[in-house]
């Protein structure tokens, strides 16, 4: 694996063994610590858009790791504005072993990756977050023991992260099923991109207008804002229009009695989920996020030692 770009271009078995890898991390640093398998060698972290989640995550697993991060905002670079892609690929891989970007083209870090000496992560685009469905899929094998033959349905918005959680379904044998607002679907290249792969692996995609529709009988039940970081002009709309595709207690009736809660955060709480879905039994949301620790770890273990 050269780079971490998007799930489309993983095999499965691929993924899968990075979740193995990602639950041996987990127990040997609660065991005492990792192993410095990444000592001498630094990550390089590009931001065009705020981070809590991705930025100490990934800081904190090369640390664990033995090695080293730095973390280079918008006024360091000014990617594609200050530089060109291509200038900051070739110029930021002759100093680091590696380079993690947090973008919002898509192509931007298809880009960087093009002209990179060293392997490239994509910590979120537009188009995709990997990193985090791949930590999802580590939270719900916790919880249920197995991916395999479970259901997660997808409330709100088919942005970035719905991409990326319908890629790991299909990859992981989940079935997969959405529920949007008309005019809020998955982008049509992603769909296809999930329904080739869930084809290979016997997976159900399902795509919905209707939130009871997409939930019911789902193992797990997750969503995300809905106003990404970009579209916070569309604020009111968007509030209008995902009125009816809150996470809350009623929707959850529609679910399995063992079903879980999830939300890639951060949540605007009130907004696509209730206080009382995100701090209640059914959450793993924390979890979750602590995932991406470890997730990362094995990501940043396979392009990098």
């Amino acid at each position: 694996m050269k780079h971490f770009l998007d799930l489309a271009s993983c095999s499965s078995d691929e993924l899968r063994e990075l979740i193995d890898l990602a639950l041996s991390l987990k127990v040997e640093w609660r065991d005492g610590g990792n192993a410095p398998t990444l000592q001498g060698k630094t990550l390089g972290m590009i931001f065009q858009k705020p981070s809590l989640r991705t930025r100490v995550s990934f800081e904190m697993a090369m640390k664990h790791l033995g090695g080293d991060a730095i973390m280079l905002g918008p006024q360091e670079i000014g990617l594609g504005v200050r530089e060109s892609v291509p200038d900051v690929a070739r110029v930021l891989s002759s100093y680091v072993q590696g380079i993690m970007a947090r973008v919002f083209a898509h192509q931007d870090v298809v880009e960087l990756a093009e002209y990179s000496r060293v392997p490239v992560i994509n910590g979120l685009s537009d188009d995709y977050h990997p990193c985090q469905a791949l930590a999802d899929m580590l939270t719900i094998r916790e919880c249920f023991g197995r991916l395999q033959g479970l259901k997660l349905a997808f409330v709100g918005d088919g942005n970035n992260v719905a991409a990326s959680v319908a890629l790991a379904c299909a990859h992981f044998g989940l079935d997969f099923s959405i529920a949007t607002p008309e005019g809020y679907e998955m982008k049509a290249p992603i769909r296809e991109q999930a329904r080739a792969i869930a084809a290979r692996n016997g997976v159900n995609l399902e795509m919905h207008t209707h939130p009871q529709a997409a939930v019911s009988g789902a193992d797990v039940v997750y969503t995300d804002t809905w106003v990404s970081m970009g579209q916070e002009a569309e604020a009111s709309e968007r509030a209008e229009e995902f009125g009816a595709f809150q996470v809350n207690a009623g929707l959850m009736k529609h679910a399995n009695a063992s079903a879980i809660v999830l939300h890639c955060l951060p949540a605007h709480r009130g907004d696509e989920i209730t206080d009382e879905m995100m701090d209640g039994a059914r959450s793993r949301v924390f979890a979750q996020a602590e995932n991406r620790l470890h997730a990362q770890k094995a990501i940043l273990l396979r392009v990098l030692a």
